[in-house]
């Protein structure tokens, strides 16, 4: 039910939160089901160096890390970004945005503490622009992180300036981005693939219904859409079973299965620099 997929959003051990299953154990699991790759997310340590290692142990299939520039990573460091194009391997391949350690994720959690900004002012800090550079200089992915849509729509417009080739918008419509739709096709039409995690229609009170998933992506376009798992916490499913549930309740949506392999094979890959399935 999985093979083929490629999930761009998994967390695993080694981290500092509590995970379910560590990076070889999932990507092992993965390779078993059939997937065709994984992107290793830690939200403050690179996993470059980790997918190289997993390679190793794990032939066969796809594995990339990244780096997320929240504060432990020194925030937007262009020196940290250039360091992981020079890990071994040259598996590190996602660059995102700042996630929990974001101004806009401190501001809309209430939280009086240290953040990394990406704009001020309306535009850009000068450093956002120069790692959006080597994004383009190294064909890299610009992911958006928890930068707000507003933010979110800066990063793309500025990457499709730059020159950049492979963005998405990390879980657009979670807090604290909450793209509207509108929002998630003007971000398409700029050249952006829109993430949907399987993640935010968990627990006993889900972020979302999949109606709601269904009603944004058919007004989005499956062509312009990537399903992830987001999953690696521990008491929620591992990631393939997760990705299985997920295709399920999209086909009780209407979703035809040329449309989720769109979401799953083809249009990951691309965002990846992988050929098409």
């Amino acid at each position: 039910m999985v093979a083929g997929t490629i999930d761009i959003h998994v967390h695993s051990d080694p981290d500092s939160a509590k995970r379910s299953i560590d990076a070889i154990d999932i990507a092992k699991l993965a390779r078993s089901r059939g997937m065709r790759g994984i992107v290793l997310k830690n939200h403050y340590d690179p996993t470059a160096s980790l997918a190289f290692i997993v390679r190793k142990l794990v032939p066969d299939l796809e594995v990339f890390g990244g780096i997320d520039l929240n504060l432990t990573v020194g925030g937007i460091n262009v020196a940290a970004v250039e360091h992981m194009t020079e890990v071994s391997g040259g598996w590190g391949r996602v660059v995102w945005m700042p996630t929990f350690d974001s101004e806009n994720q401190v501001r809309v959690s209430k939280q009086n503490r240290p953040f990394v900004s990406v704009s001020r002012g309306g535009d850009l800090l000068p450093a956002v622009k120069e790692v959006i550079s080597l994004i383009a200089r190294h064909r890299l992915v610009l992911a958006t992180g928890h930068s707000s849509a507003e933010e979110g729509l800066m990063l793309i417009r500025e990457a499709r300036r730059q020159g950049v080739q492979h963005i998405v918008v990390t879980h657009a419509m979670n807090s604290p981005i909450r793209m509207t739709i509108l929002q998630m096709k003007e971000a398409a039409q700029q050249g952006a693939y829109i993430e949907f995690v399987y993640n935010s229609l968990l627990g006993s009170r889900p972020a979302f219904t999949i109606g709601e998933y269904a009603e944004a992506i058919r007004n989005v376009g499956p062509q312009f859409c990537i399903l992830s798992s987001d999953l690696g916490q521990a008491g929620n499913p591992l990631h393939p079973d997760g990705l299985a549930a997920f295709f399920a309740l999209l086909r009780g949506q209407g979703f035809t299965e040329a449309e989720i392999n769109r979401m799953t094979k083809e249009n990951p890959a691309q965002l990846l620099g992988l050929t098409s399935p």
